[in-house]
């Protein structure tokens, strides 16, 4: 098992399996499907993105560098949670970007019953360690176990 720390952007514990993208997360492509189109299994849409494309999100550790694309993306990430098609939290190598922290903390205010812990600045280290299908642990300090 490997630790690390990072900072707590919402706060929360959970234990979820990981699914990793070394590249740019494109909130509004990757959840466009499973909010349109009543995709259960929310897998990501965005075939842009070639470690996501098609896997389920819903439930699981996300673990990318960054946020990109639309101005929409928090609003598109506060309804995933709203609609309980959320993954189990998003874990951030780098800073996270204001869109995708507004999104997450207006969730975390107003939905209730969903928690979705995110947390930021865990570093390049964290995201060349995880791979897909790894035990991810967060702990409501920011610190983040992974076990695979």
């Amino acid at each position: 098992m490997k630790t690390f720390k990072g900072r707590v952007v919402t706060p929360g514990e959970v234990t979820a399996e990981a699914v990793v993208t070394t590249e740019g997360f494109n909130t509004l492509a990757s959840f466009q499907m499973a909010l349109q189109f009543g995709d259960k299994e929310v897998k990501c849409g965005d075939q842009s993105n070639r470690n996501l494309y098609g896997k389920p999100m819903i439930g699981r550790a996300l673990c990318l560098p960054q946020t990109i694309g639309s101005t929409t993306g928090g609003l598109v990430l506060y309804c995933a949670c709203a609609l309980g098609k959320n993954p189990a939290c998003m874990l951030f190598s780098g800073h996270i970007d204001s869109l995708a922290a507004a999104g997450a903390v207006l969730a975390d205010v107003w939905v209730d019953g969903v928690t979705m812990p995110v947390v930021d600045s865990l570093g390049d280290e964290f995201l060349s360690y995880v791979k897909d299908g790894m035990k991810i642990t967060v702990k409501a300090d920011g610190t983040v176990e992974v076990d695979g």
